[in-house]
């Protein structure tokens, strides 16, 4: 799904990609793309001048599933890599089926930099193919997450334990993916609240602070950070707003993701809270959000059910325009 901060149409704005796979061990659903070959990146060249044709920036997010994965996704039947040797139990989907995950390989520590040098080359395909920059995904339970958050590394090395060793693996990779396209160039994605894919931290609010802080010694562009779930009070939709600490400690530009619609995105906005509000399921339903935002129109209804599927017109070319 995409996620941006303007339109699909009108000039400007930041487009970012679905996630990407960085490796052939990375995938772990169906119809997903990736950059690791060649193949793959002259196959995002044409996308990539579509938007900037339309005067938009387009940021390529990268990914590795960990052991959100099973054998069928994977080279050679092999089993999915991650932190742990814990497998995920299954889980319902969106659509009503059912996803059952392989055991994954417990990574070695003589292992890791290779898979930081996946994320090197990946980043390295994506400018090649055209992008502006790249955003590292590392919420929602993939492998990133798995080694940050307490709930999913078990281990004893130094990937393990201490909230600084957890952390490790996924700075090595912002630091590899910095070095090799820029750190002005770089975004990162996290969710220390959530608690996807059985991947969950006993300190959310520590993790989320101990990884701005580090992100800003690196000189990442940005941090896009997940909001906490949303709940319902007195019958109303309540966004927590519990990532302060961390738009303060931060000292690159802050976005924050999780449910916005207009009022709330402008608020926080106007407070200072975030520099920018992320859209995804509204963008997707609505091709010019922006101008509705604009004018406070009325906004198309997204059809949950169709986000995953893999037919390119039903469920995301197929909603209209305003003037439709």
């Amino acid at each position: 799904m995409p996620y941006c901060t303007t339109p699909r149409g009108p000039p400007g704005g930041l487009l970012l990609t679905e996630a990407t796979g960085v490796s052939d061990t990375a995938q772990g659903y169906p119809h997903t793309p990736g950059i690791w070959t060649k193949e793959q990146v002259e196959a995002w060249k044409p996308i990539v001048q579509a938007v900037h044709d339309k005067g938009g920036i387009f940021f390529c997010q990268i990914w590795h599933c960990g052991r959100v994965s099973n054998y069928g996704y994977q080279p050679n039947g092999i089993a999915p890599i991650s932190s742990t040797d814990k497998q995920i139990p299954w889980q319902g989907l969106h659509d009503g089926s059912v996803e059952e995950y392989s055991p994954p390989r417990r990574l070695r520590s003589d292992e890791i930099p290779g898979i930081v040098n996946d994320f090197r080359h990946a980043a390295r395909n994506a400018i090649e193919a055209g992008f502006d920059g790249i955003e590292i995904h590392g919420a929602h339970g993939y492998l990133l997450e798995q080694f940050m958050k307490d709930s999913a590394n078990d281990r004893t090395d130094e990937y393990g334990g201490s909230l600084e060793n957890r952390c490790r693996f996924a700075l090595e990779v912002v630091q590899g993916v910095a070095d090799e396209v820029g750190a002005d160039r770089v975004g990162v994605r996290f969710s220390p609240f959530a608690d996807f894919m059985e991947c969950w931290d006993s300190d959310p609010l520590k993790l989320g602070l101990y990884m701005v802080e580090s992100l800003s010694e690196i000189g990442v562009l940005y941090c896009h950070v997940v909001e906490p779930r949303m709940s319902i009070i007195d019958g109303r939709r309540q966004i927590p707003h519990r990532l302060l600490p961390m738009r303060k400690a931060f000292k690159g530009t802050f976005i924050a993701a999780g449910g916005y619609n207009r009022e709330e995105g402008n608020k926080v906005v106007d407070e200072e809270y975030t520099d920018l509000v992320a859209f995804g399921r509204l963008f997707l339903a609505n091709p010019d959000l922006p101008r509705r935002f604009q004018l406070n129109a009325p906004l198309n209804k997204y059809n949950r059910f169709t986000f995953y599927i893999p037919d390119p017109v039903v469920g995301y070319t197929d909603y209209p325009f305003l003037d439709a």
